[in-house]
């Protein structure tokens, strides 16, 4: 009975070893013909086949006698392959030219390019880490990296990727796995691992699955020793040997064997794996079935070099079963020992032939049985495409990870509550603060990794006036193989952040540096960023203020977090991208720039600055020439520039459209129902008539004229000195400008002389800033606070604005802060940082109709807010319907394009405008005179902003309208966005 329990047991072991042998697939590339292989072989000797098993190392960044060592290698010996370290692109593509032409038969190229080929050369972009890559939950990510890792090797004439690497990282001390692999979860470093293998195989790019049975659970290095792993064999098929399974299965092309001593496969003392036929022969290729190319890993590593000679290292690396031998370190010598080999019948001639075969069958379906040599000309052009950019930016986005979210405090909300700081640690965090200044106003701080403690004690001290504090730790992005753990002083000084504020902690570092902090609750919010490159940096960034959503998981367990850990969280503001994320072609928005260049050079501007965003998506944000013409300050992205009449719409109106949903305000009552106008006509003026510039008031009235006097002799103007001071006081409170004080009751002048002026004796559209005069008094009236600090606290600090607002003297650094005109009729003065308008001057800078000084950001998220009906940021600023009815074109039968403080497009058959006929009509904005403009567009959920300064250093340069760049710039944009 006993003895049929046996043979029943044999069998169902027989029936499930051959049910596994038929789920293999065979490696990829022994399922074309091989007709070219096999015709090649027979041109070899038996020398030239033992030959054609070796790889060899090559540079591209050192001299001619590397490159004759190389040239000596291929002419005499015949190698079959070339692995290329480090160098550069071009170079490479060069030599390998070179090599390709003295060749007999042709070389497969490799290359260790595990996260593309910038991981060994120069002037290419470097995709996220693998560990990083392990933080994605969408595997098709992985595959678009494979097929994009795989251009980028054709196009520099590479053949095999020694990639993906599937260790699993079950030890957070591997110090030379740990960055490379997918994460400690089995079942996904192997998903992960064939969807990098299919990206690459599908383009004709053989992959190399490694460090086989797996280098993740070691805390030594076989580069400098021999790692033992003392698992069970039950744990290896646990663990270690299922993403080789799972590549095998799915036809991978080549596997790297690695330099282990795994005496539970193999216990002779001193002995690697990659030298053992019971591992490579047995385990591999007979019992997983593997039919690929076996390679070994680096034969010059003291993995096996401190304990076998060149040679015959070599030797045992073949009669293990290995296919291609990496890096031999005397290719003369072990051509010699593995004929020596072949007389001892330790390895027949018809075993090297097999392997020699199976190469030249890789290398044909690798096409070099149809060889042609690498275009030089497109290696430079085209190693970094906009695409190469795009996917590396999702791939970052999709990986970071929020582990930790009290309160729900990310993305951060109701931004006028919060007084935010920064604080960087250790490497450079830059880019990281640069764009949360895009959000909101962040003061910054940096400090380094081995601050002293009083160095930490005046940090807390400034950061005791912020009521939230960003906290980034930054650690080098060099490599996969630096530092990551950090300092115990960093985490002492972000436990004491916490204790005195809210704190959000972003870490870019490798996952388990985690493990340095003591404790992790008194952080409000964690993100693992996981690197610390710029693109990193900013999507980071944009994650904490809601520009993007987070979905992450964390790829590994750290002391305080269990593996996948990681919550989602929404968009809920701008975000910034390039024009490919959004499917604009950046080919055609090159004509912006000819545009304001071309406008720069004939003179119509100094300088600009030029924003696009398409659905909440900012892909253009440009600045152009200098704040003068002495070209000594260039434009930057956050200066500012004076918006004139777009105030209209960024600071009267939001507030005007305010009052009409909370029923203060009726667009169709009179004026005089809200202020007081005593006899004056104005009284009678219908409030949404005044808006749409046919209420019947004058354009405006030159109040600045009345204060300045004549001198008797010379003929000269100047300010009159009963109604001017050079100094501020109780009787000349309003600035003007620099020197120049005006007394306290010509405010109430100006008013007076409006009510008192002529009305046109036509409703007909007659544009005018003189109702803008009366909005501000009314405003005030009713919030009894000046319309500046209105604005700011109504929506201006809710939407993040640190640019945009009145008197920037008080805010702004004065480098930041771009001048207009020289004022020679007025003022006598350059003006910079007060505002051009004159009876805006004339009331303190802080007018209805002009004051507003910005940077196109700011400006757009005002534009962002209207065109998403009032919303922004989870906050209803304003209702649906009042901004349709704000926006809507008033009076289309009185041929007045005008919305209520809105311009509009121009009205079918008429000419003119501030827009291209591009635009829809439910499109909306306005311009302002010292050449800006801002507009939004509905139908296509477009948002432009034009700043310049056109009026520096003279008022009468016209060349901005003539010249019609706004309008030329406006139907480049949609011109892209119909293409």
């Amino acid at each position: 009975m006993r003895k049929i329990k046996i043979l029943i047991l044999l069998f169902v072991v027989f029936i499930s070893n051959i049910s596994n042998i038929n789920a293999q697939s065979k490696a990829v590339f022994l399922t074309d013909s091989t007709s070219w292989a096999d015709s090649v072989l027979l041109t070899l000797s038996e020398e030239e086949r033992i030959a054609q098993l070796f790889i060899v190392t090559a540079y591209s960044n050192q001299g001619d006698a590397h490159k004759q060592q190389i040239t000596d290698l291929i002419e005499h010996y015949k190698v079959g392959g070339l692995m290329f370290l480090q160098g550069g692109p071009v170079r490479q593509a060069k030599l390998t030219n070179y090599y390709q032409s003295i060749t007999k038969t042709r070389l497969m190229i490799a290359m260790d390019a595990e996260w593309g080929v910038a991981m060994r050369l120069d002037s290419a972009l470097s995709f996220p880490w693998p560990m990083t890559l392990g933080a994605i939950e969408d595997t098709n990510l992985i595959y678009q990296m494979g097929e994009e890792v795989a251009r980028q090797c054709k196009l520099i004439g590479t053949h095999i990727n020694f990639a993906p690497v599937v260790d699993v990282n079950s030890n957070p001390e591997n110090p030379i796995i740990n960055n490379r692999s997918f994460g400690e979860n089995p079942e996904k470093v192997g998903r992960m691992g064939v969807a990098y293998m299919k990206g690459m195989q599908d383009n004709k790019v053989l992959a190399c699955a490694k460090h086989f049975p797996g280098h993740g659970d070691t805390d030594a290095d076989s580069h400098k020793t021999l790692p033992t792993v003392n698992h069970l064999k039950y744990r290896l098929d646990e663990v270690e040997l299922v993403p080789f399974k799972k590549l095998i299965n799915n036809g991978i092309g080549s596997i790297m064997v690695a330099h282990l001593h795994i005496p539970v496969l193999d216990d002779t003392k001193n002995l690697a794996v990659s030298l053992s036929p019971k591992v490579v022969d047995g385990l591999l290729k007979t019992e997983m079935g593997f039919t690929g190319l076996s390679i070994t890993d680096g034969l010059n590593m003291k993995g096996v070099s401190d304990f076998y000679e060149p040679g015959i290292v070599d030797v045992k690396a073949l009669l293990a079963g290995n296919d291609v031998l990496l890096y031999p370190l005397n290719v003369p010598k072990a051509i010699e020992e593995i004929k020596k080999a072949i007389a001892k019948n330790q390895i027949t001639q018809k075993e090297i032939d097999a392997r020699c075969l199976k190469i030249l069958k890789a290398k044909q379906w690798m096409g070099l049985d149809n060889y042609s040599p690498v275009n030089l000309e497109k290696v430079a052009d085209e190693i970094i495409t906009n695409e190469t950019e795009l996917l590396d930016k999702k791939l970052v986005k999709s990986s970071l990870t929020l582990l930790q979210n009290y309160d729900d405090l990310l993305p951060l909300k109701r931004l006028d509550t919060l007084r935010i700081a920064s604080v960087s640690i250790g490497e450079s965090g830059a880019d990281f603060q640069s764009m949360l200044s895009n959000y909101a106003p962040t003061t910054h701080f940096t400090i380094s990794e081995k601050a002293t403690t009083s160095e930490q004690a005046v940090l807390l001290n400034k950061l005791a006036e912020f009521n939230l504090v960003i906290a980034s730790v930054h650690k080098s992005n060099a490599n996969a193989w630096k530092p990551y753990k950090i300092d115990k002083k960093t985490d002492i000084l972000l436990q004491s952040i916490a204790l005195q504020s809210k704190v959000v902690v972003s870490v870019f570092a490798n996952p388990y540096s985690l493990n340095s902090f003591l404790f992790i609750n008194n952080f409000d919010a964690l993100l693992l960023s996981y690197q610390n490159s710029k693109v990193a940096q900013e999507q980071s960034a944009q994650a904490i203020f809601g520009g993007i959503g987070m979905s992450g998981k964390i790829p590994v367990t750290s002391n305080h977090y269990e593996i996948n850990s990681g919550l989602k969280t929404e968009p809920i503001r701008m975000k910034y991208v390039s024009p490919e994320e959004i499917n604009f072609r950046s080919d055609l928005l090159y004509k912006i720039d000819s545009i304001a260049e071309n406008a720069i050079a004939e003179k119509a501007i100094p300088g600009c600055q030029v924003l696009i965003a398409k659905d909440g998506d900012i892909f253009f944000n440009k600045s152009y020439g200098y704040h003068t013409y002495d070209e000594k300050i260039a434009v930057r992205n956050s200066d500012i520039y004076d918006l004139a009449s777009i105030t209209k719409i960024g600071a009267t109106v939001p507030v005007l459209m305010q009052m009409v949903d909370d029923g203060s305000l009726d667009l169709d009552e009179k004026l005089g129902v809200y202020m007081p106008l005593d006899s004056s006509d104005k009284k009678d003026l219908i409030i949404r008539e005044i808006l749409s510039h046919q209420s019947r008031l004058y354009s405006w009235i030159p109040f600045y004229k009345q204060t300045l006097q004549k001198d008797s002799v010379s003929g000269i103007m100047s300010l009159r000195d009963t109604l001017y001071s050079k100094f501020e006081s109780q009787e000349y409170p309003i600035k003007v400008a620099d020197g120049i004080y005006l007394h306290a009751q010509f405010s109430d002048s100006i008013l007076q002389q409006i009510k008192e002026s002529e009305l046109l004796e036509n409703k007909d559209y007659r544009y005018s800033d003189l109702g803008y005069y009366f909005f501000k008094k009314l405003i005030e009236s009713k919030y009894k606070k000046q319309l500046n600090n209105i604005v700011e606290e109504q929506f201006y600090k809710g939407l993040g604005m640190e640019n945009l607002g009145y008197l920037p003297l008080g805010r702004i650094k004065p480098n930041r802060i771009v001048p207009t005109e020289f004022d020679y009729e007025f003022r006598s003065q350059l003006l910079k940082g007060y505002v051009h308008d004159m009876g805006s001057a004339m009331q303190g800078g802080v007018s209805g109709h002009a004051g507003l000084f910005s940077n196109a950001n700011d400006l757009a998220k005002l534009m962002q807010m209207y065109l998403q009906n009032g919303e922004y940021a989870g906050e209803q600023y304003l209702s649906k319907e009042v901004v349709k009815e704000f926006t809507k074109c008033q009076f289309p039968n009185n041929d007045n394009r005008r919305g209520a403080g809105f311009d509009k497009p121009v009205l079918e058959g008429e000419e003119g405008g501030t827009t291209c006929q591009c635009v829809s009509l439910l499109s909306f904005g306005h311009s302002g005179f010292t050449g800006t403009l801002a507009w939004a567009d509905p139908s296509t959920d477009l948002v432009y902003v034009f700043l310049s300064n056109r009026i520096h250093p003279d008022a009468n340069n016209n060349k901005l309208l003539n010249m019609d760049v706004r309008t030329e710039i406006m139907q480049v944009i949609y011109d892209s966005l119909n293409e």
